[in-house]
């Protein structure tokens, strides 16, 4: 018992005093760093407000359309990164992003990785704000024109998350077939008229990474090809926006036939022109049956049409003169026909097919199709030809947005950076086309013989303006700036923000 009452009282003497103590002397340190961060972060958010209220109007009633996918301090660090994503030249990892910043960046830096990889917001919140807001200001009304197509974004690294070895149709060619490692993103765009421009405008609205076969089998997910993918994406938009009309131009990877029967099967807000066959199975529909029904199975079809080769072969051909790639007209010879068209265990769909012949000489002949059989000829070549906007926009955004420079590895990283990289080029453009007369109507790279504005006018433009009207416009530097000669001014600017 001595022993016990000896070693109880050894370990409460003077030794557990001093532990308490430091135990305190802990807690107050903790407290004491606690409030600093407290105040560090409340000083942040108030600079983050003030830089969003010095915002120009036409980039306030954008982003504010945006507000709803995500917290209030998330929101005002994602507008900073996208206006710095702006801004920046060069690579947009968010390392990048802040220097370009400086002090405009309160608060810690981890708080701006952590947008990407730990924050809660939605991604699917913010395209319907931007499909909103798109759908109000550009396209007001009258049928929606879509285009869908998928590009492959190189993203070197052992753990990058979703990466695979993926077919690269523009490095590739009919004789030498090119591969990369990196993710396979569908696309699905709008099309939109500009009064500064010939041509449309494919702005991406939603999209989709594509999983090979081999991670969804090993991560025991259904397989989904690209057109799963988009024919997804398309019945997101008609249940955002079911007072709305779509068409979607869609090239030959999407030109199947249980894509054009998915689309059959919504023909009233939903049609697809895409593609077609030139030796395509095309059949009357059944004949209908009255009085007694015979023995056996129905019947799926009726009567054999001649495929649309062999119509062509001897129908007489239409002239007519279409919009054509580029922004320009063409005279082409169309021919055209109305069919079922049939394949086994999917039954039949009623297509609108038609005939193609460049003139010039320089297109070869070809065939489309569209599930829309009230469709003018004209108006389906001029659908299918505006398809190609998107391949255009594609290389937009890797030559001045970046695409391919994104660093993050993570599930949550990849599934956000690279889909607010698109929308970013979205935003870009309803930017320029807010943008008072005297920024937008500056040209960045003129030459003889250049009629339309380009995205590197565009992106320059804006770039610009928000140096000059946000920057420079903030009280702290305003007085400086305006100290400025008025030719030192256009030459800082013209080094800020260079022809893209």
């Amino acid at each position: 018992m001595s022993s016990i009452a000896t070693s109880r009282h050894h370990r409460c003497s003077p030794r557990g005093r001093g532990h308490g103590s430091q135990t305190r002397r802990t807690r107050r340190l903790d407290r004491k760093r606690r409030q600093r961060q407290l105040r560090k972060a409340r000083a942040a958010c108030r600079k983050l407000r003030h830089l969003h209220q010095a915002l120009p109007r036409p980039a306030h009633s954008l982003f504010d359309a945006l507000a709803g996918a995500f917290t209030g301090p998330t929101f005002l660090r994602v507008v900073l990164l996208a206006l710095a994503t702006i801004l920046t030249v060069g690579q947009r990892t968010v390392c990048n992003l802040l220097r370009t910043l400086g002090a405009l960046a309160p608060g810690h830096p981890s708080s701006y990785h952590k947008i990407f990889y730990q924050r809660r917001w939605s991604c699917w919140r913010l395209a319907r704000g931007l499909c909103g807001w798109v759908f109000d200001h550009l396209v007001a009304e009258g049928k929606v024109v879509l285009a869908g197509d998928d590009t492959v974004a190189e993203h070197p690294g052992d753990k990058v998350f979703g990466k695979g070895c993926h077919r690269d149709p523009v490095r590739s060619s009919h004789a030498y077939t090119a591969f990369r490692w990196g993710h396979k993103w569908v696309v699905l765009s709008v099309l939109v008229r500009f009064p500064f421009t010939r041509r449309q405008w494919a702005l991406p609205l939603l999209v989709a990474l594509y999983r090979s076969a081999a991670d969804n089998r090993k991560a025991g997910r259904r397989h989904k090809t690209p057109q799963h993918l988009l024919r997804q994406l398309c019945c997101v938009l008609l249940r955002w926006f079911r007072e709305r009309r779509f068409v979607l131009a869609g090239d030959g990877d999407y030109n199947a036939h249980q894509t054009a029967r998915f689309f059959s099967r919504r023909r009233g807000r939903l049609s697809l022109v895409s593609k077609f066959y030139p030796n395509a199975r095309l059949y009357e529909p059944p004949p209908v049956i009255q009085g007694k029904q015979p023995a056996g199975r129905p019947r799926k079809k009726g009567a054999k049409r001649p495929t649309p080769q062999e119509v062509v072969a001897s129908a007489a051909r239409t002239r007519s003169n279409v919009a054509w790639y580029g922004g320009g007209r063409r005279d082409v010879e169309t021919a055209w026909g109305i069919g079922h068209w049939y394949k086994a265990g999917q039954g039949l769909v009623e297509v609108l097919w038609v005939f193609v012949h460049d003139l010039t000489g320089t297109h070869r002949d070809d065939y489309f199709f569209t599930t829309d059989v009230t469709m003018r000829v004209p108006e389906v070549i001029e659908t299918y030809v505006g398809r190609w906007n998107e391949e255009t926009t594609f290389q937009e955004m890797r030559s001045y947005l970046g695409l391919e420079t994104t660093r993050g590895w993570k599930e949550k990283t990849v599934l956000r950076a690279a889909p607010c990289l698109f929308g970013l080029y979205t935003l870009v453009v309803c930017l320029y086309s807010q943008l008072p007369r005297r920024y937008a109507g500056v040209r960045a790279v003129d030459w003889v013989g250049k009629q339309d504005v380009t995205f590197s006018d565009a992106i320059t433009a804006v770039r610009r303006w928000l140096w000059q009207e946000w920057v420079f416009a903030i009280p702290g530097y305003k007085p400086a700036f305006a100290k400025l000669a008025r030719s030192f001014r256009s030459l800082l600017l013209h080094a800020l923000a260079p022809a893209a």
